[in-house]
C-alpha cells in the first residue's frame, strides 16, 4: 500500500482533502516491523510521529528490579506516539512500546507536521482527541493499580477489552492485573455464579454488561 493510501485508510486523517494528503505524504514513510520489535524506549526523544496502520502493540515500563509493568495495549488505526507537550519540537517517550504482532507503521516527520498542519489548525482537534484518549488509558491504569480490588480489576478488563481477555492466557492476565492466578479463577467463577458472564471452553461471554460495569464504577 502506498503512503497516500495508508494515510487515507487511517481515521485520524479522514478530514483531509487530496491536496493535504499529498502534502502529508511528502514527509511520511511506511515501515513494516516483526513481532517483538521495540519501537522506542522510555525516557527517549524522537522526531517522528507514529501511527499503527495494522498490528498490535503494548506500552510498558521497567521498574527498578527489571520487572515489566504493563500499561495498556495500542490497537491498529491508532496513534502510537506519546504526546505530553505540544509546544515541543520533539516527542518524549513515557514508556517502552513493543510490537506484539507483525505490524505496519506510518511514520511522519513531527516538526513538519506541526508546521504545516497543527500550527494552521489542521487536524488539531483530532490530535487533541488522541491525547485525551491516551490520558484516559492512564487514568484507567491508576484505578487498576492503586484503587481497584481484584474483582474490579477483572471486571474492568472484561468490560473494556473482552476480545483481548479471551486472546490472552490466564497467567498473562494475572501478570497484567497483578493478581494471583488462583484469585483470577475465583473472580471469574464468582462472576459466572452471579450470571454476569458465562465461560464456555475457557472463553468469556458477557451476559450482563451493566452489572459488570457497576462493579468497578461503584
Amino acid at each position: 500500500m502506498s503512503v497516500k493510501n495508508t494515510i487515507n485508510s487511517l481515521d485520524f486523517f479522514s478530514s483531509l482533502d487530496d491536496e493535504r494528503v499529498e502534502q502529508l505524504a511528502s514527509f511520511s514513510t511506511i515501515h513494516n516491523y516483526s513481532k517483538d520489535y521495540i519501537l522506542h524506549y522510555e525516557q527517549k526523544h524522537t522526531n517522528n510521529l507514529l501511527f499503527l496502520k495494522s498490528g498490535l502493540a503494548k506500552a510498558y515500563k521497567i521498574d527498578k528490579h527489571d520487572n515489566e509493568i504493563f500499561l495498556y495495549y495500542i490497537y491498529e488505526n491508532t496513534l502510537l506516539s506519546e504526546v505530553s507537550d505540544i509546544s515541543s519540537e520533539q516527542l518524549f517517550s513515557f514508556s517502552n512500546i513493543e510490537l506484539i504482532e507483525d505490524s505496519q507503521i506510518l511514520s511522519i516527520d513531527y516538526l513538519k507536521f506541526k508546521n504545516h498542519f497543527l500550527n494552521n489548525n489542521i487536524l488539531s482537534i483530532e490530535f487533541i482527541s488522541e491525547i485525551l484518549s491516551r490520558s484516559q488509558k492512564l487514568q484507567s491504569l491508576v484505578n487498576r493499580e492503586f484503587i481497584f480490588d481484584s474483582v474490579s480489576k477483572v471486571a474492568m478488563m472484561i468490560h473494556s477489552d473482552l476480545d483481548m481477555f479471551n486472546k490472552l492466557r490466564r497467567h498473562e492476565i494475572s501478570l497484567i492485573l497483578h493478581i494471583q492466578p488462583s484469585t483470577l479463577s475465583r473472580v471469574l467463577n464468582r462472576l459466572k455464579r452471579n450470571k454476569i458472564i458465562d465461560i464456555i471452553h475457557g472463553k468469556i461471554s458477557l451476559l450482563d454488561s451493566l452489572a459488570l460495569r457497576t462493579i468497578y464504577e461503584e
